[in-house]
């Protein structure tokens, strides 16, 4: 075998090794542009005037308030809703409601309109006998000095445990009395119980968050983990039922979007029930016609909202409602390995999503930076 012989062989192999090679790649590398030719609009500025219900914002002065207003004012946001009145969980009772205090104070002297507050629990010592008289009173304290809502993370149910080192539940006796008096204050609860169901379930090829329980491992959880998904949502679901006359905004859809059957249940079952589509959006855009069809049936139970705070990713949203667009990226794999296409909802049911919805939950949002 001569020389050249050996080198063609030699190169074969290789050519045939990097074949094989190209062959085997990792499914988080598999993600090729599309050749799909379909008409494009993509979409970053809102046809409307909104109002994001759900934000987390800290650090909170007169430099981080400019800078939220120019992108608030590139997108058309016309006012964003801070979850994190208190931030989360930091510093005793006194501690977060000046924290809220201050927070409140900077939005209204720097930007007056365009920030709301909604203040959160503080759930250190729960299960003594004066936690919720405290809990009340602190949340007609915030309220008085200007916050709106209350949110509730979804750190309830899953690792809040009382005194005695026991989860509290969702439900639990002791937290009626702040649902009760958050709709005697005409505010609303937001609240996020759970996580995606599919956390709770096997890691394997069946499950379609695998990517997202790979990249992120912290958020697998065992069947009883802290407890079965199916009992959180339950606990969450029967306070919404034990508080009629409170006006509850379920975030993340409940964590229905993908079964927007359940969802419509969910909604005749549940009246002062309402729905936030932060973080889920990925779901609408997969089944347009369906979820075309459910925002126009509930469109008086629907607020806009984002949640992880990122002026690129309002794009997707804004072109997956707004436009009749076909087969368009979303920005996380991890979140949705799957194409969006557009609902093309109509300015009505748009106008109730992005602002007319939280106009009349949020009490004191002001009217004027939205159109009729």
């Amino acid at each position: 075998m001569n020389h050249t012989t050996k080198l063609f062989i030699a190169l074969a192999f290789f050519a045939i090794g990097n074949i094989a090679l190209a062959q085997e790649m990792s499914f988080e590398e598999y993600n090729p542009p599309s050749t799909l030719k379909v008409p494009e609009h993509p979409v970053q500025r809102a046809k409307f005037p909104f109002v994001d219900i759900h934000s987390h914002q800290g650090g909170i002065n007169e430099e981080k308030i400019d800078q939220l207003i120019s992108e608030m004012d590139e997108i058309n946001m016309g006012v964003l809703v801070n979850l994190s009145g208190r931030g989360f969980g930091r510093g005793n009772s006194n501690t977060q409601q000046e924290y809220i205090q201050s927070m409140i104070k900077e939005f209204n002297t720097h930007a007056p309109g365009r920030f709301m507050v909604f203040t959160n629990l503080n759930f250190a010592g729960f299960g003594d006998e004066n936690w919720t008289r405290l809990a009340v009173k602190e949340l007609e304290e915030d309220v008085a000095a200007g916050a709106s809502g209350l949110k509730i993370y979804k750190s309830l149910g899953l690792n809040v445990n009382d005194v005695n080192g026991n989860r509290v539940p969702v439900n639990h006796p002791d937290l009626d009395a702040v649902w009760a008096k958050a709709g005697e204050l005409g505010i609303p609860v937001i609240i996020h119980s759970a996580d995606p169901a599919q956390f709770w379930q096997e890691m394997d090829a069946n499950n379609e968050r695998w990517l997202e329980l790979k990249t992120h491992p912290n958020r697998q959880r065992g069947a009883d983990n802290p407890a079965p998904f199916e009992q959180i949502i339950a606990e969450q679901h029967d306070v919404f039922a034990k508080h009629p006359e409170t006006t509850f905004i379920n975030a993340h859809m409940g964590w229905m979007a993908n079964d927007l059957d359940a969802a419509s249940a969910h909604l005749e079952k549940y009246p002062n029930v309402n729905f936030g589509i932060g973080a889920v959006i990925a779901e609408f855009g997969r089944q347009p016609r369906r979820a075309k069809e459910f925002f126009e049936k509930y469109q008086d139970r629907v607020l806009f909202g984002k949640d992880a705070y990122n002026k690129e990713e309002y794009y997707t949203y804004f072109r997956v409602l707004e436009t009749e667009d076909e087969y368009f990226p979303y920005y996380k794999k991890y979140h949705a390995f799957w194409a969006m296409y557009g609902l093309g909802l109509s300015d009505e049911v748009l106008k109730k999503l992005y602002y007319k919805n939280a106009l009349r939950i949020v009490p004191g949002m002001d009217k004027s930076v939205f159109p009729d």
